[in-house]
């Protein structure tokens, strides 16, 4: 889950670090003078619809191993409450 998670993740810096520079650049072509951290504000607010499109099947693999990792520690959770009733685990 962790490595899924964190794929992700970077994907999504890579895709704000690539817009700033594209949007940097592309002012510098242009003759504005645009600071950076407005470059980068600009690229956040792109990347975020971006992402969801461009990045879908990263997103869906780190969203089922989330759940499976949930699923698991719902199970366990249900498992020591039962135990704890003084019931037979089920498997």
């Amino acid at each position: 889950m962790v490595r899924d998670v964190v794929v992700y993740t970077l994907a999504r810096l890579l895709l704000v670090g690539l817009l700033t520079a594209a949007i940097f650049g592309a002012a510098g072509v242009i003759g504005v003078k645009v600071p950076i951290v407005v470059a980068m504000l600009f690229a956040i607010i792109i990347a975020l619809p971006l992402g969801i499109w461009l990045l879908a099947p990263l997103r869906r693999r780190a969203t089922a191993a989330i759940a499976g990792v949930d699923e698991r520690r719902r199970h366990d959770r249900e498992q020591l409450q039962a135990r704890l009733r003084g019931e037979e685990p089920t498997k």
